[in-house]
């Protein structure tokens, strides 16, 4: 009878070593904020939510160490389970995370370990998946993508600068990332090993088990173009731009029952309720078991942009459910037409209704999200990405609700509240047809699949999000693809959009 062998347990070391000094920073680079939080912790986000990684260590530059206990007890990540001072270079940093692996192991048990540097905070879940999988038939594994550029090898000449000396065949070229995944045994004999070289330096793991541990295969996995480290000033941008524009599918329906069970008793206001979008979420909830104030100048005389009746319309659905569960705000105004060109009341309308009103419905919901842990759901545009002529009006105020939504998430985190930010592709709403008029059939969204796609993101565990709904089905490709090539292929979708 073959004994069962239990799967080793699979541990993510977060290199966090850097000082930043290189680049002339006076703190670490891991701790640099991008997208509202630090560097280190969009990583730990990544390797929490990772269901093959088991658990976490993480090792921070000397005298930082404080700092990375409070972003994980704020972020209350589960999986960190040791946070120790990393060691004065990239090898000895190495050696420490390698004893630390191999506290309380018995003899002979081995264990699967990621090193990934801190400062690559764009990692995607699919290059973890990958890296695990490959340690059951390999002991070491790298990450690497193709280069894109022409690799040069020089010489210098003195005071003449420098010479080519070779230029490498670029298609076996690759550009190396981590993580670079082994089993512990394996990266132990290879440090093992190096300890009897005088000379022994290295800044990757996988040059340590390729010069001394010769007959060790290392597997390559690949890598994506977004997983990017976060070296330069000009990084950090180019990483906040992305965060920022990340998108995610609409989360997979979970069922008429389910629906029923997760809505009942439950109450939803709905801003723009009156047709539309609105209208259509509103009855949908209804018709599963929710309590739904739809809200609309046309039907309830209620204008998003007058606080004083935001405030009562929510007191109003308070006072009578004793709860409030969902705010949901769709109303909006388009006006296209040259900046200079339009009449004072038309700025000041667009701006009321299409950002002070949802300010305004954010600060007024709070309190009652806060009660009932709750969500707050608005509404972008496929034109936030880039502001486009006789647009600016509505693509700058769209553009506000992505950012709005991520600030609120992050602001409300510690109450429970959710925020998030549905962002549907070119819809057939009154709206639309008001300022393009009629348009081919079969060419947009109807307002139900938004509606559909919008309770689903009410019912999920989402949070600062921006959710495309578009009109292939999200779960053909896009649900392997990451946040970020998602907004890649939005933007390159998007040239045309409202």
């Amino acid at each position: 009878m073959s004994q069962h062998i239990a799967k080793p347990r699979t541990t993510a070391v977060i290199l966090a070593g850097g000082t930043g000094q290189r680049v002339g920073l006076s703190i670490p680079k891991q701790l640099l904020k991008i997208a509202g939080k630090a560097v280190i912790e969009h990583t730990l986000t990544t390797f929490e939510n990772a269901d093959s990684i088991d658990d976490i260590i993480v090792l921070m530059a000397p005298g930082y160490v404080p700092d990375i206990e409070k972003i994980v007890a704020k972020a209350g990540f589960t999986k960190v389970k040791k946070i120790i001072e990393g060691g004065a270079t990239r090898n000895e940093t190495t050696e420490r995370a390698i004893a630390a692996l191999g506290e309380g192991l018995a003899e002979g048990e081995d264990r699967h370990v990621l090193f990934h540097d801190a400062v690559r905070p764009l990692l995607s879940q699919r290059v973890i998946d990958d890296c695990v999988a490959a340690l059951d038939r390999y002991d070491a594994v790298d990450v690497a993508i193709p280069s894109a550029d022409t690799i040069i090898v020089t010489r210098t000449h003195g005071s003449d600068g420098e010479f080519i000396t070779d230029v490498p065949d670029r298609s076996r070229l690759r550009r190396g990332q981590t993580p670079q995944a082994f089993k512990l045994s394996t990266i132990r004999r290879a440090y093992e090993v190096a300890a009897g070289d005088p000379n022994f330096q290295a800044t990757d793991d996988c040059s340590v088990v390729l010069k001394y541990l010769p007959d060790v295969p290392i597997h390559v996995v690949a890598g994506d173009e977004y997983n990017m480290k976060v070296t330069q000033p000009v990084d950090v941008f180019i990483a906040d731009k992305l965060f920022q524009l990340a998108s995610s599918a609409a989360p997979e329906q979970v069922g008429e029952e389910s629906y029923r069970e997760l809505l009942t008793g439950k109450t939803m206001v709905v801003f723009g309720g009156s047709y539309g979008i609105g209208k259509d979420i509103a009855e949908l909830a209804e018709s599963y078991g929710a309590t739904v104030y739809a809200l609309g100048r046309s039907t309830t005389g209620t204008h998003v942009e007058n606080p004083e009746e935001v405030d009562d319309a929510l007191s109003k659905a308070y006072a009578e459910t004793g709860r409030i569960d969902y705010v949901v705000n769709t109303a909006g105004v388009l006006r296209i037409g040259k900046l200079a060109e339009t009449d004072n009341a038309t700025i000041e309308e667009a701006l009321k209704v299409n950002y002070l009103a949802p300010v305004q419905i954010a600060r007024s919901s709070y309190k009652y999200l806060a009660e009932t842990k709750g969500q707050l759901l608005l509404y972008t545009s496929s034109s936030y990405t880039r502001g486009r002529a006789e647009y600016s009006l509505y693509s700058s105020t769209k553009a506000a609700m992505v950012n709005l939504t991520q600030a609120l998430s992050d602001e409300w985190a510690g109450d429970g509240v959710r925020v998030n930010c549905v962002n549907p592709e070119r819809t057939a709403t009154p709206m639309r047809t008001k300022a393009f008029g009629q348009e081919p059939a079969g060419s947009l969204l109807s307002s139900d699949a938004v509606a559909r796609a919008s309770l689903d993101v009410l019912l999920s565990e989402l949070t600062g999000h921006v959710i495309d709904v578009r009109q292939q089905d999200p779960t053909a490709g896009a649900a392997k693809a990451s946040g970020f090539e998602q907004a890649l292929a939005a933007v390159l979708d998007r040239q045309d959009g409202v």
